[in-house]
């Protein structure tokens, strides 16, 4: 088994905050698919931004993440469960979960130990669900700013497994019968304090940062600032938000 990635650990509280949320509908959407809504597992929860979006429709959840740090900055939440343990060797009973849900996530697993343990955990009919965003856009003047950071000043701290993300988890195997999901926008509405939080937010901003002792997001700043507008503008920030569905079993 792959030993624990951890590129967020560091910044877990920025991470918590400028990130922006699954679309809700995507819950709802699986709550209808599963077998029952008793017991959903989120594998990978970060801090929990996925988490809470199951326990509207789940009775509870069980939310693991190897990182102690991401989740101690989860919300607590009655009907959540959170455990710091890999998804690879979860603590959850056998044949106990109706649904399995990884929120941009899947891509730091070892997949072939994951796989093995979503079969141990699911029960009859459960389903695998795996949703991720890919890089973001507003308008061509700010997505030109944005794209000169992302694959530019950071394409080479950018750790291998983006470029999983960046093709949609095509290449990722996924052994699991398919369930045919619509398709669900992902937006935040954000002003430009908020989007270069969430620039901040990528491991490789903090990464840039560590290895020069420069923020390449203040760097861009004054550009950013001018093709943005006003800094109080709220504009519509959209993510390419893909899917894969199986059910398990």
């Amino acid at each position: 088994m792959s030993s624990f990635k951890d590129h967020f650990s560091g910044h877990a509280q920025l991470y918590r905050d400028a990130r922006p949320l699954p679309p809700g509908d995507w819950f709802a959407w699986l709550a209808g698919q599963a077998p029952d809504r008793t017991l959903a597992w989120d594998a990978g929860c970060g801090n929990g931004q996925a988490s809470l979006g199951l326990a509207a429709h789940f009775e509870r959840v069980i939310a693991t993440d190897p990182s102690a740090a991401q989740i101690g900055q989860a919300p607590s939440h009655e009907a959540i469960d959170y455990r710091v343990e890999p998804a690879e060797r979860s603590s959850l009973a056998a044949g106990s979960a109706s649904l399995v849900s990884v929120s941009q996530a899947l891509h730091w697993f070892d997949l072939d130990a994951f796989h093995a343990e979503v079969r141990r955990v699911a029960r009859p009919g459960a389903l695998l669900a795996v949703c991720a965003y890919g890089n973001c856009s507003v308008d061509r003047a700010v997505d030109a700013v944005e794209q000169a950071l992302y694959a530019g000043t950071l394409g080479g701290d950018w750790p291998p497994e983006r470029a999983l993300v960046d093709s949609g988890y095509r290449e990722l195997p996924f052994p699991f019968p398919a369930v045919p999901a619509p398709t669900f926008m992902m937006r935040a509405d954000w002003n430009l304090a908020q989007f270069m939080a969430y620039l901040r937010s990528w491991s490789a901003t903090q990464r840039h940062l560590k290895r020069t002792g420069i923020d390449p997001v203040e760097q861009v700043a004054p550009e950013l600032a001018r093709v943005w507008g006003a800094p109080e503008l709220v504009r519509a920030v959209r993510w390419p938000f893909f899917t894969r569905v199986g059910r398990v079993g």
